[in-house]
């Protein structure tokens, strides 16, 4: 990844993770890297532990960001989810997917949107 998406994403990852705070939910890890993936943002929102993909960029002229997590990147989230809380002392925690979309344009104010539940895996 080059260093101006990587910075960009990182910016993204930053407001995105302050937005869901702002909405009441805890951080307990950011980009954790896992052997079958990485998470961008892990959130607890009461007992339920929200997994959170965050997708940046800088216009919406050819696709809106969270319609670049396709079923190949839900796929790997669920692994990487998987491993995530195999690793924890929790006993089954509840769980969820989430997109945040951060469009940063050039001029203006970022946009944020968040989509809670935005996908339920057939197979947990």
């Amino acid at each position: 990844m080059s260093d101006l998406r990587s910075e960009l994403g990182q910016r993204g990852e930053k407001l995105a993770e302050g937005f869901l705070r702002k909405q009441g939910m805890k951080t307990v890890a950011r980009r954790y890297r896992t052997p079958v993936g990485e998470l961008d943002l892990v959130m607890r929102e009461g007992e339920t532990i929200v997994f959170v993909e965050v997708k940046t960029q800088r216009d919406t002229r050819y696709q809106e960001p969270q319609e670049r997590v396709r079923a190949d990147k839900r796929r790997k989230l669920l692994k990487a989810a998987r491993w995530f809380v195999a690793q924890k002392p929790w006993a089954d925690p509840p769980c969820r997917f989430d997109i945040v979309a951060v469009t940063l344009p050039e001029v203006g104010e970022p946009r944020i949107v968040h989509f809670a539940d935005a996908f339920v895996p057939q197979r947990w």
